[in-house]
């Protein structure tokens, strides 16, 4: 059956209803426009950044997780219910398109209507359909705001806006067709083709045509003005994330993965480094705030937060977009606050379940960068103290640095000073040069690596601390100072393969020394180890071993190394019991940004409640594979009263004791 022109006339679609419609439509338009525009004018503020490298790229990524929610659908429950809404949503809106290109332009002008046949009869089962599938998820994210309503989800008057106005759509929607239906289809085999329309259409029974005729007019119009204003309140409300939030997948950061943005510190003319104000900082992160649809992921997956710092990921984006918009001059830190800002681990949980791609880390670490470059500010004499260690001595434990290749004494290794031909480079780090405990994990890394054939050189006392705990905290100068010496001394031995067992460095070296010109291979320690065994030349014994294990944020998150450190475990023999929390969703250990130099003063200390994460497994040794984590682990079993229960232990440990 057609599309019956009779009823959809009754509107009135002559000159009379066209005319003032689509100036409606056209006005509603240009409000939208001059809401962005407007908008657009505060992203400005914000520095340049580049974001249309990899268009081609860019674009499917925004496609894939617009069209198909991917990044949305992430956290289920309130995922399925936005994603089924937005695919009802978005069918109805194509319906719609379709209902008007045909009674407007096919029809009208040409006499063509496509709207019939099968074609016509599937088109108004998906739409009804569509319809009440997108009124009963709107229902669930009602009753999960106003009902349930989560720890931390704020509800503001858009929300009310938003869902009021959504709903009235939809079910003005229904009224229509089942007015519609009532004078057209019912009695009709066509009219179970729009199940919802008939029961509707049902309702109606007992009115007559002209009421009916006279209740489809006047709803149609009252649909139209809805639908208008939806449009005129997308920039005013929260509805702006409908573009805002698919925008930021085309302008996503696409690598690498958690790499920072270099300061110019040879910039003569620059007045501040890092960022204070609005002005300091890049378009983007004014942008992520418009993006943000404060569904609180990041916070909930914040270890900070988790642990009662003042740090919420969410509102440090929202604050920075609130004084864009308000008070462009507002001193950022101040308004943030510094515990806040000092309390980030730079875990990237933030990052990774966020469903608009907002860039958390990098905003951040810029006013960390202003406080500690333009105020010479730390966290804590324990942080100043450590950066003028390193300063000295090349690492911030306040070791001498003539005695950094102690460690590997009696063990047959040379430095690349002694005999550069080498197969790999062991950068060792300063917690496996220094740190007993991880002395150890060094040791038995060696020890591999000789079982295997592996000849392996380290630098000694001509290694290095990276710099990443003093770029993350802000100390940009003292970063690149040392990052300049350990690729000099690096290029000058022809070094062609990097092998370290610090995810720390092993992020720094392979991602950050790129900017200042290094490229040299650079592998994890469990990435080269899974290698061996793969090829035969490692070979251990699996032997019983009840374990769980943590995946750490810099080679997890940062770096998506999650299958290799458990093949190892599984060829050691280990019956791995999975903590709740694991691969991306994995729970810091607190050390990360910088932290492992500071002390943890605010709230419960999160290496505690990870560790108690691993206790409640039931597994008798918590394996990692950081040197951050071992350290954070060996306080935390103490803190948490179970270090007679758990021990904490890193992976080549466990190997080195199984070699065949």
């Amino acid at each position: 059956m057609e599309f019956t022109r009779e009823i959809y006339w009754n509107v009135g679609h002559g000159a009379l209803t066209l005319v003032p419609m689509y100036l409606l439509v056209i006005a509603a338009l240009a409000v939208l426009v001059w809401g962005f525009r407007k908008r657009l004018a505060v992203y400005r503020q914000g520095l340049p950044l580049d974001r249309t490298d990899q268009l081609g790229a860019r674009i499917i990524d925004m496609l894939q997780n617009v069209l198909l929610q991917k990044k949305v659908a992430r956290v289920v429950w309130p995922g399925l219910l936005h994603g089924l809404f937005f695919w009802g949503f978005f069918l109805l809106l194509i319906g719609t398109t379709l209902i008007v290109i045909q009674a407007d332009f096919t029809d009208l002008l040409f006499g063509i209507k496509f709207l019939k046949g099968t074609f016509y009869k599937l088109f108004s089962i998906i739409l009804d359909l569509a319809g009440i599938v997108s009124i009963l998820m709107l229902g669930g994210l009602l009753v999960r705001r106003y009902i349930l309503k989560p720890e931390g989800l704020e509800t503001k008057r858009d929300d009310a806006i938003m869902h009021g106005l959504l709903f009235t759509i939809l079910i003005s929607g229904f009224v229509i067709e089942g007015a519609r239906m009532a004078v057209t289809e019912m009695g009709t085999p066509l009219a179970h083709w729009s199940p919802i329309g008939m029961a509707v259409a049902g309702l109606m029974s007992g009115m007559d045509e002209g009421a009916l005729r006279m209740l489809h007019k006047t709803t149609w119009w009252f649909h139209l003005l809805l639908v208008m204003g939806f449009i005129v309140a997308i920039p005013f409300t929260k509805f702006r994330h409908i573009l805002t939030t698919s925008a930021n997948y085309l302008f996503a950061d696409r690598g690498p993965k958690g790499k920072l943005i270099p300061l110019d510190l040879e910039n003569e003319e620059a007045e501040t480094f890092g960022a204070t104000t609005l002005k300091e900082m890049t378009w983007k992160d004014i942008f992520d705030a418009d993006a943000c649809t404060l569904c609180k992921r990041c916070q909930d997956r914040c270890p900070a937060y988790a642990t009662g710092k003042p740090l919420s990921p969410m509102k440090i984006v929202n604050q920075i977009g609130e004084a864009a918009f308000t008070d462009p001059d507002t001193k950022l830190i101040d308004l943030i606050g510094k515990d806040a800002l000092w309390a980030c681990t730079t875990c990237r949980a933030c990052q990774e379940i966020c469903p608009a791609s907002i860039e958390h880390i990098r905003k951040i670490v810029d006013l960390r960068r202003s406080m500690v470059l333009m105020e010479g500010e730390f966290p804590g004499e324990e942080v100043m103290a450590a950066m003028e260690q390193t300063e000295v001595n090349g690492n911030p434990l306040g070791i001498g640095y003539a005695s950094r290749g102690d460690w590997a004494e009696g063990l047959g290794v040379k430095t690349l000073e002694e005999d550069s031909e080498v197969d790999v480079l062991y950068f060792v780090g300063c917690y496996a040069s220094f740190d007993k405990r991880n002395i150890a994990v060094a040791r038995s890394f060696i020890k591999l690596c000789h079982a295997a054939g592996v000849k392996v050189g380290i630098l000694g006392k001509e290694e290095k601390c990276c710099g990443e705990p003093m770029r993350k905290m802000g100390n940009e100068y003292l970063y690149n100072s040392l990052a300049q010496e350990n690729i000099e001394t690096i290029n000058g031995y022809g070094v062609k393969k990097i092998v370290t067992s610090c995810p720390h460095c092993f992020n720094t070296l392979a991602k950050d020394y790129r900017d200042l010109g290094f490229s040299v291979e650079v592998v994890s320690q469990v990435v080269f180890l899974e290698g061996l065994l793969l090829d035969g030349r490692l070979k251990v014994k699996a032997e019983g071993l009840s374990c769980t294990y943590h995946d750490s944020c810099y080679l997890g998150r940062h770096n998506d190394i999650y299958d290799a450190p458990r093949a190892l475990i599984t060829a050691a023999g280990g019956k791995l019991v999975e903590m709740a929390k694991n691969r991306e969703e994995a729970f810091c250990c607190s050390a990360g940004g910088g932290r492992i130099l500071a002390d943890e003063n605010i709230g419960e200390r999160i290496s505690v409640k990870r560790v108690m994460m691993a206790h409640a497994t039931g597994a008798e040794v918590l394996l990692s594979n950081c040197p951050f984590c071992l350290t954070m682990f060996e306080d935390g079993v103490k803190g948490a009263g179970v270090e007679e229960t758990l021990r904490p232990r890193d992976i080549a440990e466990v190997l080195a004791e199984r070699l065949l």
